[in-house]
């Protein structure tokens, strides 16, 4: 062990002393809080500030025999119990250990899963009991349905749900897709007669400044139905080596009131949700239409106009207005990330188009090296890999893999820019507003990934730094390695949320950050924006209780619509890999390890972007588990360790949990 790891190790027993001391003293105490499951069974208890042993948030560890029929998302009373937990590749939190003793509340009354032989349901949900006994009725349900259940509840020590209907047949895209939406309770789609009372709404007057000359683009994926952001540069008269960046949102407070019909819908959406072959936007589709800032025609919009020193990329000023623009140009990012790599000039561009383009690019890379030496922002990048699907005819298409190449990052800096602008201004002229946040990492979850990025030979330094961070990775080889170390890293970071204080932006390296520049597809920048309308009219704004609301429920349906999409996602891609079995393919993948269980391998699979699964009977010998490693019978060469690589053939899938089973190549 490095003196390096060997003082970190030291550092965090220190911690965990300190801690167990202060937890023998709480030893059974009850504390009341929120239940969140784990796919390997074990859970924590997320507790009230008030039952923290310090400031921030910390989790009670819940063993799998101390659950007590509690569920994911129940709200649990919990007997703390003297002792600490071991360090465990298992149950990477650390810290107080408790008992259920009482489920106070519920979190759910139904849930989804896949009938199977034996009269029992497995929930969709890996975080629910593994598999449910059905009462009464099927309903005409056969094995391999999809089915709604209420329950599930414990009876005589089983869990036992009944079916309150069919929702399809599993391998039908639709019936995926309606599954998922139904047990991460994702709104239905807006019926015909929202969608037309919704086209009926006028927009709000304000004062706009008129800008017919101002030469204004679009850059978007080329499947992209709203568009709810705009750019345009101008040189700045007074001083050469300045310019003015515009950076121009759809103004959807316009359209939608605070309090009124679709500021409730869009509410309670929270989000767009968008499922491979499902779109499912926040707003009536024809009402996003018309906000939508199209191609020549007049779009009223509400515009960041930012002062930048083209040379250095710092932003010197920042000011805000209300605004009647028109869009000149409609670009994609795979024509504007053409014309960054090879100079290529699509034939609709006109040499104002070129200019454009050629002046954001070079502006906004200038901007982000700025704010990469001042902000010192942590990036990670992680391909995006997604499942294509023809929405129209419910098919699946294939996988295809992205990442953010220099035509995002143009884009992206400038929302980043206008964001800033409008979390200072809300600050400083005091208004209530949403901001995002991002909490700093735990000293001890940092700790155990640099001894796991060790495993895989690498020394990550101090992470609690975030330029010592951006070192790490930059450092990282570019091999399927490196994917795997960034999405353990990601995991040791907490989720960012909303809250209506402005709060650190780890992450970003940022304070008071709002969300401004995606109002037709998130409510929380859809908030900003009504606040601020209030503001330029005079008009009284809602107050921080209000906004401590808005912002809890954002992060929550967040969560639950992020959870949808990688959830119908890894679903498809299950089926993807079905076919290929159907079709008798013997194709190897290449994966690394990632994490070791008694059970098995979990691997990560770069072609795919998904983890398979290889049970411990599947290895050839007898196996011995250590922390990061399934120890052979003989020596070192048969060993399964962290961060190796290994060769696999798919063997099956376990649909009902989610789950493609793999075994070594050649057996």
């Amino acid at each position: 062990m490095s003196k390096n790891r060997h003082q970190k190790k030291k550092r965090l027993l220190r911690i965990a002393d300190r801690k167990y001391e202060r937890q023998l003293a709480r030893a059974g105490k009850f504390v009341v809080g929120k239940l969140k499951m784990t796919h390997s069974g074990y859970g924590f208890v997320e507790l009230a500030p008030a039952d923290r042993i310090t400031e921030k948030a910390e989790d009670i560890f819940i063993p799998i025999p101390k659950l007590n029929g509690a569920l994911d998302g129940d709200i649990v009373k919990v007997q703390l119990l003297p002792g600490r937990r071991e360090f465990s590749n298992d149950t990477a939190n650390r810290g107080e250990t408790g008992r259920i003793v009482d489920v106070i509340e519920r979190s759910r009354v139904a849930f989804v899963g896949e009938v199977l032989p034996g009269g029992v349901v497995r929930p969709l949900n890996t975080r629910l009991p593994a598999d449910i006994k059905l009462l009464g009725s099927r309903k005409g349900a056969q094995k391999g349905d999809l089915v709604k259940v209420r329950g599930p509840e414990m009876l005589n020590g089983e869990w036992r749900g009944t079916i309150s209907s069919v929702i399809g047949r599993t391998g039908i895209l639709e019936a995926e897709l309606d599954a998922v939406m139904a047990e991460y309770d994702i709104p239905a789609p807006y019926s015909e007669e929202e969608n037309a009372a919704a086209m009926e709404i006028t927009p709000r007057d304000i004062d706009r400044v008129k800008l017919p000359k101002l030469f204004v683009i679009t850059i978007d994926p080329d499947d992209a139905k709203d568009f709810d952001d705009a750019l345009s540069i101008t040189p700045c008269k007074e001083d050469k080596d300045l310019v003015e960046l515009g950076v121009h949102i759809a103004d959807v407070a316009a359209f939608i009131a605070p309090q009124t019909r679709f500021d409730s819908n869009a509410a309670r959406r929270g989000f767009s949700c968008y499922l491979p072959g499902r779109t499912l936007p926040m707003l009536p589709p024809g009402l996003t239409a018309k906000i939508s800032m199209q191609a020549g025609t007049p779009s009223l919009a509400h515009s960041v106009f930012l002062t930048v020193n083209k040379k250095s990329g710092e932003i010197l000023s920042a000011r805000r207005e209300h605004t009647l623009v028109t869009i000149a140009h409609r670009l994609n990012y795979d024509e504007v990330q053409e014309f960054a790599d090879k100079g290529t000039v699509p034939e609709n561009w006109t040499p104002k188009v070129k200019k454009c383009v050629k002046d954001l690019l070079k502006l906004t890379s200038v901007m982000r090296k700025f704010r990469a030496e001042k902000e010192e922002f942590i990036e990670l990048p992680l391909p995006e890999v997604r499942v294509r699907c023809d929405e129209k005819k419910n098919e699946i298409q294939g996988i295809e893999s992205r990442i953010s190449r220099p035509s995002e990052q143009l884009v992206e800096e400038c929302m980043l820019a206008a964001n800033s602008a409008v979390g200072a201004e809300l600050v400083k002229k005091g208004v209530a507003g949403v901001f995002r946040i991002h909490d700093e990492p735990e000293f001890d979850k940092l700790c155990e990934f640099s001894e796991m990025a060790g495993e895989f030979g690498f020394i990550t330094g101090d992470l609690t730094s975030r330029k010592v961070c951006n070192e790490f990775v930059r450092s990282l080889p570019d091999n399927p390695k490196r994917e795997v170390i960034l999405s353990l890293l990601l995991r040791s970071f907490p989720r960012a949320g909303y809250a209506a204080k402005p709060l650190l932006h780890y992450a970003l390296g940022k304070t008071a950050y709002a969300h401004f520049t995606s109002p037709i597809r998130r409510y929380a920048d859809l908030t900003v924006h009504q606040q601020l309308w209030n503001l330029d009219k005079k008009s009284r704004t809602r107050r921080v209780e209000t906004m401590e609301k808005v912002a809890e429920k954002c992060t929550e349906l967040e969560e639950m619509v992020d959870e949808a999409s990688f959830a119908a996602s890894d679903r498809l891609k299950l089926r993807i890999l079905e076919e290929e079995l159907n079709r008798g393919e013997l194709k190897i993948y290449e994966g690394v390890i990632a994490k070791v269980i008694t059970a098995g391998l979990q691997v990560a699979i770069e072609e795919l972007g998904l983890y398979g699964f290889v049970p411990v009977d599947a290895l050839p010998g007898n196996r011995r588990r250590g922390k990061f490693t399934l120890y052979g019978e003989r020596n070192s060469s048969s060993n399964f360790k962290l961060g190796d690589y290994i060769y696999l053939r798919l063997a099956g899938i376990d649909f009902a949990r989610g789950s493609a089973l793999f075994v070594p190549a050649g057996r």
